[in-house]
């Protein structure tokens, strides 16, 4: 079992989150009211370790290689990305080039998430991989964080 850092306002970071969406849901007005106003969004992210190593899972459907950028400095993983909507939209009046719209729930735009990792890591021997909308980082935790027995010495 790993011992993580205790981050007393870590909470409220998701807790804000929330409120932010809640008062966007019961706040909204005209033509957003009717499912065609596009929200912010932040891919969910999963991140879970093991004796050698953190992984962590995206999700980012739709999105190009290219345009998801992965980087780490001082032990803290930044992601970012933009998803490109695949036809213009003007917003005034829910209206594509040739289409009208009735309904709009995917969500595009730019993120950037950044997470404190809970132990340093080998940031030569990241990994990552994209397949099936499923961004996966294997960050290999270095040497001298991992879990090792110590021999006792009979005298």
């Amino acid at each position: 079992m790993a011992i993580m850092r205790w981050k007393p306002w870590g909470d409220l970071v998701s807790i804000e989150d929330e409120m932010d969406s809640l008062f966007d849901d019961f706040f909204v007005r005209g033509p957003r009211h009717r499912g065609w106003y596009v929200q912010r969004w932040n891919p969910a992210v999963d991140i879970s370790e093991n004796d050698g190593n953190i992984h962590v899972d995206v999700e980012i459907p739709g999105m190009k290689k290219e345009d998801i950028k992965v980087s780490l400095e001082n032990n803290v993983l930044m992601l970012k990305g933009e998803k490109k909507q695949e036809r213009e939209f003007k917003e005034e009046n829910c209206h594509f080039k040739e289409e009208n719209c009735h309904r709009l729930e995917r969500r595009y735009g730019s993120f950037v998430r950044s997470f404190e990792l809970p132990v340093p890591v080998q940031a030569d021997k990241i990994k990552a991989s994209y397949k099936n909308g499923v961004l996966k980082i294997d960050l290999p935790k270095a040497e001298e964080v991992k879990p090792r027995e110590i021999p006792i010495e009979v005298k």
